[in-house]
């Protein structure tokens, strides 16, 4: 049976190529994808600045439950990461994600969940520049690097290292014992 991620996202903000795109990417590797978010309905996408597509959510962030999904997927946009950081609900959630050992994947501006969720500390992380000094301060190692692993965490700097943290996080996707197609 194919395994399911989690993409958390707000209700508006999201960068949508750091949906997107890892969204395809886990659908084309078997997984099934689903989005949650503090709120149902649809959440709305942008192209930087600009309103784009919307995506239906599939079910509220607080009936999710880790145990049902084999990864974790924190897309960007300025001012997704930063309302999800106010929601208890997203904050618990990518808590106990972290502490499951499963994968988490943070592009971009999505770091700044992880720190809400106190999981930085001691650890290695990429993410949009602005971000540096709140990783910092927050016990993280800040790095200039298109994507990096550190334990069960993965991040990247933008939408232009969407490939590598694609790839890493079907790797990490891989190495969950989690059965799944393959083409």
């Amino acid at each position: 049976m194919p395994g399911t991620v989690a993409f958390l996202t707000a209700s508006e903000g999201i960068e949508k190529v750091e949906l997107t795109e890892p969204w395809q990417a886990v659908k084309d590797a078997g997984y099934t994808p689903v989005l949650l978010s503090p709120e149902s309905g649809e959440v709305q996408l942008f192209d930087h600045l600009d309103k784009a597509d919307t995506q239906k959510v599939d079910k509220p962030v607080a009936d999710a439950t880790v145990d049902d999904y084999d990864a974790l997927v924190l897309p960007g946009g300025v001012a997704n990461p930063d309302a999800l950081r106010q929601d208890d609900d997203a904050v618990a959630f990518v808590r106990d994600f972290v502490a499951s050992g499963k994968p988490v994947a943070a592009i971009c501006h999505a770091p700044w969940t992880l720190i809400e969720a106190d999981a930085v500390s001691g650890k290695r992380l990429a993410s949009w520049p602005s971000l540096q000094t709140d990783l910092r301060n927050a016990g993280a190692e800040w790095v200039d690097e298109s994507v990096v692993v550190d334990g069960n965490l993965i991040s990247s700097r933008n939408p232009d290292d969407i490939p590598d943290f694609n790839r890493e996080l079907l790797n990490a996707l891989g190495n969950t014992g989690t059965t799944k197609n393959t083409k």
